[in-house]
């Protein structure tokens, strides 16, 4: 479990697959993904990330809400499962639920996560990527301190034609993070 002061992002529970299905079905936040998730394949997905999260020791952690103890969404760290010019890597990520946007807490649950990554894993990069359209998501890659080199852009192999397929790589070496990961 990562702890922030508003957030606890741990292991995945039986309770979260409700507000996941109901996430994964809002057009706000499935936006920029090539489609809504059925109630099935939410299932799957919270199936393959926790499966991620036991096998590896990382993975997406379920992001919950302190005071609340709500569901948010979830923040962490993911393998990507196609290849690409930076590929392997290790790729930090986030989705979280309409209630929980314009807070801060993507951006207090990534910079945790990129503690952990860093420190705990042991990794010496960390990427993100997202459509170069998204710019909420490239707004908190910079706030992490995350670099982009237009050169790394590139269309993403799993969707189709379209405005959703190009993408922007950011990265963050472990030597460049800004003090504030350092502790």
């Amino acid at each position: 479990m990562i702890e922030t002061p508003r957030l606890l992002l741990r292991a995945w529970r039986e309770s979260d697959r409700e507000p996941f299905r109901r996430m994964n079905r809002d057009p706000r936040v499935m936006e920029f993904f090539p489609k809504l998730l059925s109630g099935v394949e939410s299932d799957e997905l919270a199936d393959r990330i926790g499966a991620a999260l036991e096998r590896r020791g990382f993975g997406l952690f379920a992001a919950e809400v302190r005071e609340s103890g709500a569901f948010a969404g979830f923040i962490g760290l993911s393998v990507p499962s196609f290849e690409a010019h930076f590929t392997p890597c290790v790729e930090i990520g986030w989705r979280l639920d309409v209630p929980y946007w314009n807070q801060g807490l993507a951006t207090e649950g990534a910079q945790a996560v990129l503690r952990y990554g860093f420190e705990v894993v042991g990794l010496g990069e960390i990427v993100s990527f997202t459509a170069a359209v998204n710019l909420r998501s490239i707004r908190v890659m910079e706030k992490l301190g995350m670099r982009h080199d237009p050169a790394d852009d590139f269309d993403h192999p799993s969707l189709p034609e379209g405005h959703l397929r190009r993408h922007v790589l950011y990265r963050l070496a472990k030597q460049d993070r800004p003090g504030g990961l350092s502790h």
